[in-house]
C-alpha cells in the first residue's frame, strides 16, 4: 500500500507515475549511449528532469516542491530507475541527504533560501561527509570548522563527493569540538560555491555511472558566516545525517528495485530472440533457472521495500528493516546482474549490449550509502538491542 500525503489525488499520482514510465522508456534508456559516451548527462535530459518537477519530490508544498510521502517516492523510483542510474544520481543527492537535510533541521531562513531553488531543479546539492580516511566510520573524520567572530573557518578534504562538480550548494560536515570525538561533535555546514577556500577536483574516473560525477571538495580557510551552520546550532551535523540515513537506505532499495527489473526485462527479450540448437534459449531450462530466481528475488526486494517504506511514513523506527532493505535489494540485484551478463553470453560481455553497462553500474550500490557490510553489522546490533 502506497501512503500519500494528505489531500494527494492517488489517480493523478498514478497518472504521474505513468508519465515518469513514459519518460524513461521514450527519452531516458535511448539517450543512455550518449550520456555514457560522453560521461555527462545530455543537457535536455536536464531540463526534461526539472520540467517534471523531480529535484522537487522530497521538498514540501510551501517551498514548490512535491512533498512525497516515502510511498510515493519508491514507487516513483521503481520507473524512474529502469534507466540508468546516472540519471538518479543528478537528482538523488539533491533530493536525498542534501534536500531533506535542510527540510529536517534548516532554519526558517536557510529553508527560505534553498528550498525553493531545489525544488525547481536550479541548485544540485552535494552531500559531503566521506574524507580520504573516514568512509563507514563517519565519526573519524577530521575536517574541522572554528569559530572566528561572526564566522567559521573550514578546512579539510572530502572525498568521493557525488555530484560535485555540478553542485550549487555543499552541505559539509565537520567536527566543530575538536575534543569531542563522537558524534556530538559534528555540525554541518551549507557552503555555497564559489565561496573563497573551496575547490572542486576534476572528475574521476569509476567503473561505472560514468555519466554521474564525483571528486574531491577541498576546504582551505574557507570562511562562511554563522548564518550558515545547519539549524544555527552546533553539534546537528551528523545527528541529522542519521535521521536521514533510514530513508536514503530505503530509497537505495527503490533503486536496486527498478535497475533489477530492467536488467530482467533484458534477460527475457533477449532469451526470446537468442536461438540455439533450433530454438530459442528461453526453452532451456538452466535458462529459465536464472531467469525464476531473479524474478522471486526481485518481488522479495520489492517487497522490503514497500513494507519499509510504509512503516516509515507510519512514524516507525525501521532501522533494521532499512538495513535490511538496503543489503538484500542490493545484494539481488547484483545476482540478478550477473545472471543477465551470464543468459547474454559472449554478448553480455561487449558494449553492443545494454546489460555490460548496466553490470558495472549494479556493482556501485554495494558499497555506497552504507557498504553490504555496515548493514550487517547495524542489522545484528539492532536484533541484539532488541533481545
Amino acid at each position: 500500500m502506497t501512503v500519500h500525503r494528505a489531500g494527494r489525488d492517488s489517480e493523478l499520482f498514478g497518472l504521474l507515475v505513468d508519465n515518469v514510465a513514459r519518460l524513461v522508456d521514450e527519452q531516458l534508456i535511448p539517450a543512455e549511449v550518449e550520456a555514457e559516451e560522453a560521461e555527462a548527462i545530455p543537457p535536455r535530459i536536464h531540463r526534461m528532469l526539472r520540467e517534471f518537477g523531480l529535484f522537487g519530490m522530497a521538498v514540501p508544498e510551501e517551498f514548490g516542491g512535491l512533498d512525497f510521502s516515502m510511498g510515493e517516492e519508491v514507487q516513483v523510483m521503481f520507473e524512474f530507475c529502469r534507466a540508468a542510474p546516472a540519471y538518479r544520481s543528478l537528482i538523488g543527492t539533491t533530493n536525498g541527504v542534501g534536500g531533506k537535510s535542510i527540510v529536517l533541521a534548516g532554519t526558517g531562513a536557510q529553508r527560505e533560501r534553498y528550498l525553493p531553488q531545489i525544488a525547481r531543479g536550479d541548485l544540485i546539492v552535494s552531500f559531503c561527509l566521506t574524507e580520504p580516511d573516514a568512509g563507514s566510520d563517519a565519526r573519524s573524520l577530521k575536517t574541522w570548522a572554528r569559530q572566528c567572530g561572526d564566522d567559521y573557518v573550514i578546512n579539510g578534504t572530502k572525498r568521493f563527493i557525488s555530484n560535485a562538480p555540478e553542485a550549487g550548494l555543499f552541505i559539509v560536515m565537520a567536527r566543530t569540538d575538536r575534543d569531542d570525538t563522537r558524534a556530538s561533535g559534528i555540525s554541518a555546514f551549507l557552503v555555497e560555491a564559489g565561496t573563497p577556500g573551496l575547490s572542486v577536483g576534476a572528475p574521476m574516473k569509476k567503473m561505472g555511472h560514468r555519466a554521474a560525477h564525483i571528486a574531491d571538495v577541498v576546504f582551505e580557510d574557507c570562511t562562511v558566516p554563522a548564518t550558515a551552520l545547519l539549524g544555527g546550532v552546533e553539534g546537528l551535523g551528523f545527528k541529522t545525517a542519521m535521521r536521514v540515513l533510514d530513508q536514503g537506505r530505503v530509497h537505495i532499495g527503490a533503486v536496486a528495485v527498478g535497475l533489477g527489473r530492467r536488467l530482467i526485462d533484458e534477460s527475457v527479450e533477449y532469451a526470446k530472440s537468442r536461438f540455439q540448437f533450433g530454438k530459442a534459449i528461453g526453452e532451456f531450462q538452466l535458462v529459465q533457472a536464472m531467469l525464476a530466481d531473479s524474478e522471486a528475488e526481485w518481488f522479495a526486494a520489492r517487497s522490503m521495500v514497500e513494507r519499509a517504506a510504509d512503516r516509515l511514513d507510519a512514524g516507525e523506527r525501521i532501522t533494521k528493516e532499512a538495513a535490511s532493505t538496503k543489503y538484500f535489494a542490493t545484494e539481488a540485484l547484483w545476482r540478478i546482474a550477473d545472471r543477465a551478463v551470464q543468459i547474454h553470453g559472449g554478448y553480455g560481455y561487449v558494449a553492443d549490449y545494454p546489460v555490460e553497462r548496466l553490470f558495472r553500474d549494479a556493482r556501485l550500490l554495494r558499497i555506497f550509502e552504507g557498504t553490504s557490510q555496515i548493514q550487517q553489522v547495524v542489522i545484528a546490533r539492532e536484533m541484539l538491542r532488541e533481545g
